[in-house]
Order: structure tokens, then C-alpha cells, then sequence
């Protein structure tokens, strides 16, 4: 059983519970990393078909739920190894801003930023977990959400702008 740390509404842990007992009106944690690559595109993953939370949709690269005896640093470090082969340390990361996503889950995410130029077929996915993944270019990535916009986890309209620094409009 995966314990996850619960928080308030300003990330103070305030208890930790089994993943399973997790009220949808209660706050979690949880890391995200979003690579880029030289020629500014952004790896992509489709989450695997089994996953609870968004099966099939596109969403960063890595994302994971923040346990209990994880920071966000660590779990993201973690998540990369496991999701998609890439080892990485805290000194690759950059610390990006951290969002609070109310929706049918309610958490804290942590953005990090990592640039690779390494192919797709380098990567080793965990099947459990994505399904694929893809180098989008920006408008790729707009193209794609504006064809399908289901197709992506439900917070792409927010974290899209932010990701790419320009707003939807610009893209349409």
C-alpha cells in the first residue's frame, strides 16, 4: 500500500494516509517534470490506459504523487527513473512554480524543468504507467489540444499557457 502525505491549503503536511483512503476534498502532492529539448519542444506522455486518474490523456512527462517519506525533489527524481529511464540528480532540475489544481483531485504541483536532446526510442517507459511519448513543438502542442482537447489531462487549458508562455488565443 503507497502512503501520501496530505496537506492544507498552504502545502503544510497535516497528515499521511493510504492512497486508497484519500477523500477527493482532501489536498496531495504531487511533482511534475517537463523536459524540453535544443530546438524548444516538449516531450509529452500519453498516461497508459490502466491508470486511475486520466487514463490515455497527454500530460508532462513525468508526474508522480508525493509519498509519504518523499519531498517533491526526491519523488520527481524517483518518477523519472521509473516512468520513463532517464536517471537524473537535483542539480539537472530547475525548480519551477508550484500550482494548486482544484478539479475532480485537488493537489499541489511542483514543476521542474529538465532539457535533454535524446531521442524518444532512448527513453525506456514504464508500460504500468505511459503509454507513449512524443516531442511536440509548441504549435504541435496547441494544434493537437485545439483538434482534441479530451485528449489531455483536464488542467491542459491552464498549464499550457504557462508551459509555453504564450496564451491559447495565439495558438488558435
Amino acid at each position: 500500500m503507497t502512503r501520501i502525505k496530505i496537506v492544507d491549503e498552504n502545502d503544510i503536511e497535516i497528515d499521511v494516509k493510504e492512497r486508497s483512503e484519500v477523500r477527493l476534498d482532501e489536498i496531495y502532492r504531487v511533482s511534475v517534470l517537463w523536459i524540453t529539448n535544443s530546438r524548444g519542444e516538449v516531450l509529452m506522455a500519453r498516461r497508459a490506459l490502466a491508470k486511475t486518474h486520466n487514463p490515455g490523456c497527454w500530460g508532462p512527462a513525468v508526474a508522480g504523487t508525493v509519498e509519504e517519506d518523499e519531498t517533491y525533489e526526491t519523488n520527481v527524481i524517483k518518477e523519472t527513473s521509473e516512468e520513463i529511464g532517464l536517471q537524473i540528480t537535483a542539480n539537472d532540475l530547475e525548480k519551477g512554480p508550484k500550482i494548486f489544481s482544484q478539479g475532480t483531485y485537488t493537489h499541489f504541483s511542483q514543476w521542474y524543468s529538465y532539457k535533454t536532446d535524446l531521442p524518444t526510442e532512448m527513453f525506456a517507459i514504464q508500460a504500468e504507467e505511459v503509454a507513449e511519448i512524443k516531442w511536440f513543438t509548441p504549435k504541435e502542442l496547441w494544434e493537437e489540444f485545439r483538434r482534441d482537447p479530451e485528449s489531455f489531462v483536464p488542467s491542459a487549458k491552464r498549464f499550457l499557457p504557462l508551459l509555453l508562455g504564450e496564451p491559447i488565443s495565439s495558438f488558435l
